[in-house]
């Protein structure tokens, strides 16, 4: 059933959590690359980059859940006249092709 308030609750309580583990590390990185650690600065830009994308999974989620995504539009294959020919090709390939035994190797 679409929108159900048990999934709903569930997918805010992973965006909280989420953002409950990037915004403090964050936080860290940021005061340990002011301090002299390089390395931080690296993971000043990765927190808020997870945090963004939590963010964006929270709302794709939500939305499929409540029924809103579109539908992709399925492919539809037209028959090609070149798609069969090389489909034939491949087949009479495959057909002469002798497997490779031990015995045959030597020779």
């Amino acid at each position: 059933m679409p929108g159900e308030p048990k999934n709903i609750f569930r997918i805010h309580v992973g965006l909280f959590l989420a953002e409950l583990i990037c915004i403090p590390a964050f936080v860290i990185e940021l005061l340990r690359a002011i301090g002299g650690n390089e390395l931080s600065w690296a993971y000043v830009f990765e927190w808020p980059a997870l945090g963004i994308y939590a963010i964006y999974m929270w709302r794709k989620m939500l939305r499929e859940e409540r029924g809103l995504s579109k539908p992709k539009p399925q492919k539809v294959f037209k028959d090609d006249a070149r798609l069969a020919e090389w489909n034939a090709y491949l087949a009479s390939v495959h057909r002469t092709d002798q497997p490779v035994t031990p015995d045959k190797r030597d020779e």
